[in-house]
């Protein structure tokens, strides 16, 4: 947990423990980092409002070299702090005030679904010149490395395995997200049109990810890429 309130990190650290968590504490940019270094985490519970700097910047330095699942804690109340968090690779975020409880709900149906995309991975898979591996972690287009956040590349994946066939916005949530997903579904759009961008697709005329109006996303399959 990455938190400078007392207030907020002992309650919350004694209330995850007894829920069977191992919570550490740190209240700093600085001490956040180093912590996940010395003793890497299984998730992340990232303040925005840091003394020393933002929660953005860890998530941006945590998402250079690991995958592991964010949530961040934010007092703001705008939905645009809120997608920057995503855009940067967070999994989920909760608004202050929140409850134990709810903290705990959102933790464990992020690892639920983190667990759950290690289990599912198969080999690579390849529609026109996109090329994902699940084993590593990888995107390219056209033999170049695309830069994904966790989430993109979930997503991605999901629609490179059903190429051809349009995939519901719910199944969309469901799968990438979570079933119990609380925030916003406009994430979903956010995270469509970010991947668009790394694709080099225009929205209004796409070559990869189509958008089915009133259902959801399809993309391409082979046979249109050719």
């Amino acid at each position: 947990m990455v938190e400078d309130e007392e207030s907020i990190t002992e309650p919350l650290a004694e209330a995850l423990d007894r829920e069977g968590f191992d919570t550490r504490v740190a209240g700093t940019v600085r001490e956040a980092l180093d912590l996940t270094e010395q003793e890497p985490p299984d998730l992340v519970l990232l303040d925005v409002m840091l003394p020393d700097g933002s929660g953005y910047d860890v998530c941006r330095r945590l998402r250079e070299h690991s995958s592991v699942p964010i949530i961040m804690l934010t007092a703001r109340g705008e939905e645009t702090d809120r997608v920057v968090g995503l855009e940067l690779g967070a999994d989920d975020y909760v608004v202050k005030p929140f409850s134990a409880r709810e903290v705990a709900a959102r933790i464990r149906a992020v690892l639920r679904r983190s667990d759950a995309s290690v289990e599912q991975r198969e080999g690579p898979l390849e529609v026109g010149p996109v090329r994902l591996d699940p084993d590593r972690r990888s995107a390219s287009l056209d033999g170049d490395e695309l830069e994904l956040t966790r989430k993109e590349f979930e997503l991605l994946e999901l629609l490179m395995r059903e190429a051809g066939n349009v995939v519901s916005r719910e199944r969309l949530i469901d799968e990438v997200w979570d079933v119990n997903w609380f925030g916003s579904t406009k994430t979903l759009d956010v995270h469509v049109s970010s991947l668009r961008r790394k694709l080099g697709d225009d929205s209004a005329d796409p070559r990869f990810i189509h958008t089915v109006r009133g259902v959801g996303f399809r993309f391409a399959a082979a046979e249109e890429l050719q």
